[in-house]
């Protein structure tokens, strides 16, 4: 209660943040009338004068001011808009990472440009990240005339750029860039061999549009390059014939946790199905031989019961495509990992691609932490302030809208059975199609969407065909009575291409807009239709004249006429089908009316059929609802209903931030041993000479292996003096007389270690000599990186399988967590020790040869480690390096087949492939014997 009074008395934290920034928005309107009357080329000359300030010692919050003013004026030159007063504001809180909270239809797009003018004048670059191509196309032309206009350079990266085209891009003071291509470009960078191909700059500044779609909904799902593995498709196709013969009885599904798990009846079930057809190794599913079969049989469990058609994905060109839960967009190059995926193609009949391995991988969460200044823009972020906080250190602050919000928000109608709740959204898209005012309908799914207009096409409405090529004339032309006007438009990832146009077009009088989630369409609705987006479509052939003029005119005035029609019906009406489980999903769809003051009505219906209420317990209800006698077709609504809906939903979403920030935790692991080895990577390809850092190495598995063998407490006959000279043989390839050094009296361990390593020395002196300095330095380096990568890719693969069993350690009373910390500190250093081993083991036996290839030699890290699934040869025995006539190879001789192999001879051995026997006889193979890097 007290709360409540002093809110009332002293406003909100949030108001009184807002309110600090009127001084600054005061100081900032007291320049215009000076901006006013400087020339095109004096307010350009002003950001070389912003930055002589900035070289002279002030900081960008002493240039605010008149940096936004500046702006502001070249904005209205250039786009002939004028930033309100509360853009302004907006532009303060991105400049203070912070993150803007603006309605829809309140010009987030202009907002970002005065700071980013602003944090562009230091010349390290500043991001503008938006949620896909067309919108960082758009967005980088349209305000990149601002930016060109006050002298600043504008760059786009999108899919399909090549690496020079996108080192230019990076290079601009401003780069517009969907968040997939950044993060994928830094791993890129990351897998590079020299610093002159690496294409990012370091992380300065970075605007994140629709920043809770990124940040929150994106943030669990890495983002990863791979490279293939063996085929294994028709296993695939293979087991998923037996999941259609378990019954329901044989898996229990989770909905809530969206997980399934055999039955002990479904367990015995499968076992004797896959027995019979002679899948298993021995008798049980569950033997150790036969752990690849139980993974492949529960991915395949969960894309028959988890994972629907048109709801999760969709199947286009013999493709699954993800389809996103939060936006409805298809994601196409995104793959579910751990052959969930291929299970997916199984089970569609198309062709199963083979799976993949992560070769480096990033989740948006670390991404973006890396900026040394993150700032973002939204329409909803407020019901995830707390994690936006925790996770990302950035407050959500809610700008006031410039003029008063007039949409009207009705209580929801919750009825008991889909098919009253369908009648009753079809009777009130009717009644606003006879008043001419346009409705857009929102639905969770592609397959909820197409069964509402499969409901309007039985009562008589027609859907808009986009293939048609006269499909992008005039939707309407707001003659609501006629009976021919009855059509819709449905927007969902099968109209992904022509997204732009309808959502643009929902606005006009009696138009009937379906659509699936529409966070982060990027378009705004406006009321009459969107004129520049008619005159693109409808003017595409007359050339700029009088023809053309008029014609322009002719389309503006009908749009203002549909427009005042549109508002006199009272603007847009938008209807809900159900409730999401996020609040701002809804937000997002209900925001979409009302925009820059316009009148508008938003509800949503329900039914205790929905995932939502089902899910949550609507069991109970129902039964209460048929006692208290509610008929056929009537609807609950009442403001009781809609607080109790929105616990439902505060309870899934703080949930579902559990699960990110667990993920989180676990993923900060692996982040930190990433940027140490990413930071090593650069030092490394800095360096003009690693000769010292080899040397190191060297010297390391020397003192490890004499350590070992020759313990310094113990007594010479306790040595074990024949172990190392065999170990020295198949770590450093060196042939010594360790065992006679042994015998000799007085001599002590320091003694041996100073002669193994003098030894060492001499012979990388010897090769250095013979192929010369520069050669040899270009060699180390090359073995070094190329090394570095194979075994943290392996590295990776062995934290991922680590991490999908810790979970078990909870039974013993230990925590996951910090057990995943320790054991993945240890893989760490076992990492870096295989490492000096690896490096150390290939220099001491590298011969260089010169040669001129037919072809340019591929980059090496395309080279470096490529199994081949046939032969089981792996590349690693040779590594081919980046300049044209080099080729290094390990040991070369006489071919692997060759008859003439010495085993006590490894420079007779050839090219020995990793997975052959080792050709000493041991009976081991090679890579793990004589060939070991471990």
């Amino acid at each position: 209660m007290f709360g409540a009074l002093a809110r009332k008395l002293f406003g909100s934290a949030n108001d009184r943040r807002v309110r600090g920034y009127q001084p600054k928005v005061a100081a900032i309107n007291a320049l215009e009338p000076e901006m006013l009357k400087l020339t095109d080329e004096e307010l350009r000359a002003r950001t070389d004068l912003f930055r002589s300030e900035l070289a002279g010692g002030k900081s960008l919050d002493d240039l605010l001011v008149p940096a936004f003013a500046t702006v502001r004026e070249a904005a209205k030159r250039a786009l002939g808009q004028r930033h309100f007063d509360v853009q302004l504001i907006g532009g303060m809180v991105l400049h203070e990472r912070g993150i803007a909270e603006m309605r829809t239809g309140e010009g987030k797009t202009l907002v970002a440009t005065a700071p980013v003018y602003l944090n562009a004048l230091t010349g390290k670059g500043v991001h503008v990240v938006t949620v896909n191509d067309y919108l960082a196309r758009r967005d980088a032309e349209w305000m990149g005339r601002v930016y060109r206009f006050l002298g600043l350079t504008t760059g786009i990266i999108v899919h399909g750029m090549d690496d020079n085209e996108r080192r230019e891009a990076y290079a601009c003071d401003v780069t517009y860039a969907t968040n997939n291509e950044l993060g994928f470009d830094y791993l890129r960078d990351n897998m590079k061999y020299d610093l002159g191909q690496m294409v990012q700059r370091p992380h300065h500044y970075a605007v994140v549009d629709e920043v809770d779609s990124i940040l929150i909904d994106e943030a669990r799902t890495p983002l990863i390059i791979s490279g293939p593995l063996d085929d294994r498709s028709d296993f695939y196709n293979t087991i998923d014939l037996y999941i259609p013969k378990l019954g329901k009885e044989d898996y229990t599904v989770d909905e809530k946790q969206r997980s399934v798990s055999m039955t002990e009846d479904g367990m015995e079930k499968i076992e004797g199905l896959l027995r019979d057809a002679g899948l298993l190794k021995g008798d049980n599913l569950y033997d150790i031989e036969n752990v690849s079969v139980v993974h492949h049989v529960n991915q395949a469990l969960r894309a028959h019961t988890l994972f629907q058609r048109d709801k999760d994905y969709i199947v286009r060109n013999d493709e699954v495509v993800i389809i996103d839960e939060f936006t409805g967009r298809m994601m196409p190059g995104r793959r579910y990992s751990e052959g969930l995926h291929q299970a997916l193609e199984a089970k569609e009949r198309v062709k199963v691609q083979p799976e993949n391995q992560t070769l480096a991988s990033i989740t948006f969460q670390n991404y973006f932490r890396m900026y040394e200044k993150l700032a973002g823009m939204t329409g909803t972020a407020n019901t995830e302030a707390a994690e936006f906080q925790d996770i990302y250190n950035l407050e959500v602050i809610e700008i006031p809208t410039n003029l008063p919000v007039q949409r009207i928000d009705d209580d929801d109608e919750v009825y008991r059975t889909a098919g009253e709740k369908y009648n009753a959204i079809i009777e009130l898209i009717a009644d606003c199609k006879s008043r001419g005012q346009p409705v857009l309908v929102g639905t969770t799914s592609i397959e909820k969407s197409e069964l509402l207009a499969e409901l309007l096409k039985q009562r008589g409405f027609k859907q808009k065909d986009f293939s048609d090529p006269d499909a992008f004339r005039p939707l309407y032309d707001g003659d609501a009575g006629k009976a021919e006007d009855k059509v819709f438009a449905v927007l969902n990832a099968r109209h992904h291409e022509q997204e732009s146009y309808i959502v643009a077009q929902a606005g006009v009088p009696g138009a009937i807009t379906i659509a699936t989630n529409m966070a982060g369409r990027g378009t705004d609705i406006q009321l009459g239709g969107n004129a520049d987006m008619r005159i693109s479509h409808e003017l595409t052939e007359l050339s700029e004249g009088e023809a053309r003029s008029a014609a322009e005119k002719a389309i503006r005035e009908e749009v203002a006429r549909l427009k005042k029609t549109a508002l006199e019906a009272g603007g847009l009406y938008v209807l809900g089908t159900e409730r999401h489980e996020s609040r701002r999903i809804d937000n997002q769809l209900r925001g979409r009316s009302g925009r820059q003051g316009d009148p508008g009505h938003s509800r949503f219906f329900l039914s205790l059929e929905d995932d939502l209420m089902r899910i949550f317990g609507s069991d109970r209800l129902d039964g209460m609802l048929q006692r208290l006698g509610l008929k056929d077709g009537e609807a609950i609504i009442h403001p009781w209903i809609n607080k109790a809906l929105e616990k439902a939903q505060q309870k899934v979403e703080a949930r579902n931030y559990d699960i990110r920030k667990n993920l989180l935790k676990y993923d900060d692991v692996m982040n930190d041993q990433r940027k140490v080895v990413f930071e090593q990577r650069v030092e490394l390809m800095q360096d003009e000479d690693v000769a010292e850092t080899v040397v190191e190495m060297r010297h390391g598995v020397i003192d490890d292996l004499v350590t070992k063998h020759v313990p310094p407490t113990a007594y010479p006959e306790q040595w074990d003096t024949q172990g190392l000279a065999e170990a020295l043989r198949q770590a450093l390839g060196l042939d010594l007389p360790v065992v006679d050094w042994g015998h000799e009296d007085g001599i002590a361990d320091e003694e041996m270690r100073e002669r193994i390593q003098r030894r060492a020395d001499e012979v990388m002196a010897a090769k250095s000599a013979q192929y010369g300095p520069e050669i040899m330095r270009y060699v180390e380096k090359s073995i070094l990186l190329q090394t570095l990568d194979h075994l943290w890719r392996e590295h990776l693969v062995t934290l991922d399988h680590l991490r999908q069993v810790i979970g078990l350690r909870g039974y013993a009373q230990r925590d996951p967590l910090n057990e995943y910390k320790s054991e993945a500190f240890q893989l760490f250093e076992t990492m870096l020790a295989s490492l000096r081993e690896a490096v150390t083991a290939q220099l001491m036996r590298v011969e260089i040869m010169t040669q001129q290839p037919e072809e340019p030699a591929p980059l090496p890290f395309m080279e470096a480690h490529h199994l081949d699934a046939s032969t089981g040869r792996d590349d690693f025995a040779e590594l081919v390096l980046a300049e044209p006539d080099l080729a290094v190879t390990l040991a070369p001789g006489e071919d692997a087949d060759s008859p003439n192999r010495d085993p006590n001879d490894p420079s007779s051995w050839g090219r020995v492939g990793r997975n052959e026997p080792c050709p000493c006889g041991s009976g081991k193979k090679y890579k793990h014997c004589h060939g070991s890097f471990e």
